[in-house]
């Protein structure tokens, strides 16, 4: 393959690489927090894979050579053809990358004589298309309601809203409608003269990226061409696809900034795509204009899926990665990981690259081994405890019962502590007293912890997928 060939093949399973990086290595979430997530894949040159650090904190490129080099430079070849595999690694500096993408936007400037008759499609996924959409009884209705919008943008539902839990499948239909649309779309434009011919403009963001430009339109006193441009780049759309929206509910700028441009686009007849975890009335500080707006068109659900959509979903996960397997190997995630498709897949990945690494056939043994930190431990119907609470969260988080239970105040170790808390107090009949008690923390302590945790998950859709995940396997059912 060439550069650009294994450079759309690495962005494809870009997070995909991140998150088997993050497990199979065991990082804790704090370091992943810090050192995994905020790498992007800038480019591939020459057999170099060239990685962008795009994170707040200052963390050097001789850090992340020593951190994360050996892990991705183990996990990125999995991904690749034999003759692709070998790689070198270079990390670029939140300037450093900066500096390469606009010579990248220099070179590439030339060749935008017909730019307005390009039509401009930001961050969707290839892989994530009606055809690979497995439908089940949980998403029937989504399914059918994505393809009317994609057939029709802007004539029915609208907007289209679509909610579920974590990893349910939410992101996949929202990147189908927009594959959906443009393609249909240039089918119908090639059929014209070429000059009447006129783009398909396609955004997809989540909240938190809408969020995050919007505060960096208005940070310190830019001048009001900064906010122009930042609507003029939402608002001149044909479609606007917004991922995780609950991220800027409670905050009343971006709410306002938002309310406006959903007006300016249905009010000229573009379609809106919104995801979230919840249905918009279970907002609780959510603006009544912006409520009836997200309640104007269709909402629609996604459930968990049930053993035979997850038997199906797992078939077409190995199919793409033309992994064979027997059936009781499908039969043994489909039965003891049912919380979500994320999980499904990740666990297939998983036993993939567990058995790659370790050089071994996949074997219903092996798999056993390769998810016995993914399997619940209670989904034979094993009481839950606080000795079982315990165990799950120093095995997510990688820290040991002495850490929890110790007086350390790093954030490594509180965090996973509060979130212990948290847990404690939703799964067990504990008082707060007696959670205190058990982890040798007073009455306040308690509360405090818990409370922080709870405002997190309001805030942080990272840490309510954490929340989720831990919940699954204290408590399948």
């Amino acid at each position: 393959m060439n550069n650009e060939q294994i450079k759309q093949k690495l962005a494809a399973v870009w997070e995909e690489i991140k998150t088997n990086c993050r497990y199979e290595f065991e990082f804790t979430e704090f370091s992943d927090n810090l050192f995994i997530k905020p790498l992007t894949l800038l480019d591939v040159a020459d057999g170099r894979i060239l990685i962008a650090y795009d994170g707040k904190n200052d963390v050097g490129k001789d850090v992340l050579e020593r951190k994360v080099g050996t892990p991705l430079g183990a996990i990125i070849p999995l991904y690749l053809d034999e003759e692709d595999a070998d790689v070198t690694l270079e990390f670029f500096s939140p300037k450093e990358a900066e500096e390469y993408r606009q010579r990248g936007r220099a070179e590439a400037q030339p060749a935008q004589s017909k730019a307005a008759l390009t039509p401009m499609q930001t961050n969707l996924n290839p892989k994530y298309t009606f055809d690979n959409f497995v439908v089940g009884n949980n998403n029937s209705m989504a399914r059918a309601a994505a393809l009317a919008v994609a057939e029709a943008p802007g004539e029915f539902y609208n907007p289209l809203y679509i909610y579920g839990g974590v990893g349910l499948g939410k992101t996949h239909l929202m990147h189908a409608i927009a594959h959906y649309a443009l393609e249909h779309h240039a089918m119908r434009q090639a059929k014209k003269p070429e000059n009447e011919r006129v783009p398909f403009n396609v955004m997809y963001v989540t909240g938190e990226v809408f969020t995050n430009e919007l505060i960096e339109a208005l940070r310190g006193g830019k001048s009001d061409t900064a906010t122009a441009e930042f609507r003029a780049k939402y608002r001149n759309v044909d479609m606007l696809l917004i991922d995780d929206i609950q991220f800027i509910i409670g905050k009343e700028r971006t709410q306002e900034e938002f309310f406006h441009t959903f007006n300016s686009l249905y009010g000229n007849n573009r379609q809106l795509i919104i995801s979230s975890d919840k249905p918009p009335k279970d907002f609780s500080m959510i603006e009544e204009r912006l409520l009836s707006r997200f309640e104007m068109g269709l909402t629609v659900d996604i459930q968990a899926p049930d053993y035979e959509t997850r038997m199906a979903i797992l078939r077409n996960k190995a199919d793409d990665v033309q992994l064979h397997l027997d059936d009781d190997i499908f039969d043994y995630i489909a039965t003891n990981i049912r919380s979500n498709i994320r999980e499904l897949e990740g666990a297939l990945n998983k036993i993939n690259v567990y058995a790659r690494l370790k050089h071994l056939d996949i074997t219903p043994e092996l798999a056993k081994e390769a998810l016995k930190d993914l399997v619940s431990p209670n989904s034979g119907g094993v009481a839950i405890t606080p000795e079982l609470i315990i165990k799950i969260v120093t095995d997510y988080y990688a820290v040991t019962m002495d850490d929890l239970f110790s007086s350390k105040k790093s954030r490594d170790i509180t965090i996973p502590r509060q979130v212990t808390m948290y847990l404690l107090r939703q799964y067990t009949d504990m008082t707060l007293d007696e959670i205190g008690d058990y982890m040798r923390r007073d009455h306040s302590t308690v509360i405090s912890g818990i409370r922080k945790i709870e405002k997190m998950i309001g805030a942080d859709p990272s840490t309510a997928n954490t929340i989720d995940a831990l919940g699954k396997r204290i408590s399948p059912d």
